[in-house]
């Protein structure tokens, strides 16, 4: 069998710069290996993958299973997906600090005065049959004294959802009467409202239910909007000025 000639090129052509090489960082180790053909010098690229990465890979896409059915090609979430169920909801909140005494003090004491003084313009109110100590207000109070930067705790959130459903109680009183079909039916707008408002504050959601099941309210018709939700929360947003004073300069 006859052989023929091979003339052999020069390194020059086949040379590898490793300067212009990008390896993912990804990749595992990356190696040179040089071999000589035919009076030819050449370079190999040698990878090795890592096996951890290998693995990961493999956990993945078994973590992913395919659905092949019907010839349609699609991840199915596993049971590996979802999290476990978490009891951490059910304990108290982890705080850096512990609540020192005025942080307990103040807070009382501003309730406290928020429902003696309501109790005194109840005393000068009751003749005529109306009540300014209303149950929702205990709530309102919790969260002023309280957590006075929660979003619950905004002027805007609590002014607009207090007039807000207390106006919707009165009007699903009107439309449907007493009764359970009332209640539904203003809660259920109550909360619309507050989402569509973004006017988060809880408490003003039992202001409807108040309306209509409390018959000595029913006299102030419309009025409920305004007395005795939403003009009790202007004494208790004062009160919640005077807490927060108290707590940033009387500390002990």
């Amino acid at each position: 069998m006859a052989s023929l000639p091979v003339k052999p090129l020069s390194s020059g052509h086949l040379q590898l710069h490793r300067r212009n090489l990008i390896i993912p960082s990804s990749m595992g180790t990356v190696g040179f290996k040089r071999h000589n053909f035919l009076g030819v010098s050449s370079y190999d690229l040698c990878i090795d993958e890592s096996v951890r990465h290998m693995r990961s890979l493999r956990s993945s896409s078994n973590r992913w299973p395919v659905s092949k059915s019907a010839g349609v090609s699609m991840p199915v979430a596993s049971s590996d997906d979802f999290p476990a169920v978490s009891w951490e909801t059910w304990k108290p909140e982890k705080t850096t600090v512990a609540p020192s005494l005025s942080d307990v003090i103040w807070p009382a004491a501003g309730a406290f005065a928020a429902m003696a003084i309501l109790g005194r313009i109840d005393q000068m109110l009751n003749p005529r049959g109306i009540s300014m100590s209303v149950a929702p207000l205990g709530a309102v109070s919790a969260i002023l004294f309280i957590t006075p930067s929660s979003p619950a705790a905004r002027k805007y959130n609590m002014f607009t959802a207090q007039i807000g459903c207390a106006a919707i109680g009165v009007l699903a009183f009107s439309v449907f009467g007493p009764g359970w079909l009332a209640r539904s039916t203003a809660l259920a707008a109550s909360i619309a409202f507050m989402v569509i408002t973004r006017a988060n504050h809880p408490p003003a959601a039992s202001l409807p239910l108040l309306f209509i099941d409390g018959a000595k309210l029913h006299k102030l018709n419309f009025w409920y909007a305004l007395f005795p939700g939403a003009a009790a929360c202007i004494l208790l947003c004062f009160l919640q000025e005077i807490v927060c004073y108290l707590k940033e300069n009387f500390k002990f």
